[in-house]
């Protein structure tokens, strides 16, 4: 792990540090002061190459962060915070963006629990359109970007109630053009919230679907106070995610179902847009539809073959019915 920049050390003639934010794995987040702009305080993210990494790897990583630094800066919407520069100094590369006061929603659900009170629904589900706002944004850019790394700790609830997703640090261009994908400053997620897709080094099968199954992570964590089970759990034991309403019995039955279907391990089973996702929210009687597998014409012939006794035991059912039914 990188050393911390020290207090009062200038970045670029401009920005001064005041303290660290956080640190982990390549770098780390500090608050600084903008001294071009008196008053202004920013959040500097820093990523530091390991002293192991080759030439080759620490070029590629420059390159990359600097790509998503450019994609980061082009978003300007109000529950993003506002990225403003980006440049490298002493082999280090830095992103600049708007210092987001308040607390994380990590910590507002560890306050409810100690007092033994859960969030309230109507407010979590206000924290949740807003959530839902940022990311149709963010899905609608050409080409869409992914967060991929939705987790109450890395929203922010601001003085003024506003939500702020904060943590870039897993956005994804998805495109088919592997050469403008981040994929080494990228981390994996975070169990909880990570579907199964996600999981190991190929980026291949993610997507939208993705961020929506972290987003119903989330909602379950608010709402229940307590992580869903991992999706590497469920998966070896399809009953180890328990309902959020066993949990709260005060959260309402459709935002279960809501849950539940954001969850579901396939990705064509989950909401496939943000705006379905908003849309049941707001619709308890909506029902999501599902998408059918992406199968080639040999996976379908092999599908095909294999219920083939079953089709043909359908057709004959349909066919007597239709013998048998009078005219």
């Amino acid at each position: 792990m990188a050393k911390l920049l020290e207090a009062q050390t200038v970045l670029k003639e401009r920005y001064t540090v005041v303290s660290p934010i956080g640190q982990g794995g390549m770098g780390a987040v500090y608050r600084a002061e903008d001294m071009l702009l008196p008053g202004r305080i920013c959040a500097v993210k820093e990523i530091a190459p390991s002293a192991d990494m080759s030439t080759d790897l620490v070029t590629q990583l420059q390159e990359q962060f600097r790509r998503e630094a450019e994609v980061l800066a082009r978003l300007d919407h109000p529950n993003l915070p506002k990225v403003s520069d980006y440049f490298t100094q002493d082999g280090r590369e830095y992103l600049i963006m708007d210092f987001v006061p308040g607390h994380d929603l990590r910590t507002l659900i560890d306050d409810a629990r100690i007092a033994q009170h859960p969030l309230s629904e109507k407010q979590v589900l206000d924290w949740v359109h807003q959530l839902c706002n940022a990311l149709a944004y963010m899905h609608a850019q050409e080409p869409p970007i992914l967060h991929r790394d939705i987790k109450p700790s890395n929203i922010k609830l601001t003085p003024s109630g506003f939500i702020k997703l904060v943590d870039f640090g897993l956005v994804k261009l998805l495109t088919n053009d592997e050469s403008r994908t981040v994929t080494v400053i990228q981390g994996r997620g975070t169990a909880a919230y990570t579907p199964l897709e996600q999981y190991g080094g190929d980026d291949a099968h993610t997507g939208i679907h993705s961020d929506i199954y972290a987003l119903g992570a989330t909602l379950y964590h608010l709402l229940t106070g307590k992580p869903p089970a991992t999706a590497r759990e469920r998966f070896l034991n399809p009953d180890a995610l328990i309902p959020p309403r066993e949990i709260n019995s005060q959260i309402a039955p459709h935002i279960e179902r809501i849950i539940i279907a954001a969850l579901a391990l396939h990705p064509n089973e989950r909401p496939q847009t943000i705006e379905m996702f908003r849309e049941a929210l707001e619709r308890p009687g909506f029902i999501f539809p599902i998408t059918p597998p992406n199968l080639d014409a040999q996976e379908w012939q092999t599908a095909l073959q294999a219920n083939l006794p079953l089709i043909i035991a359908l057709v004959t059912l349909i066919v007597l019915a239709i013998l048998i039914t009078p005219l």
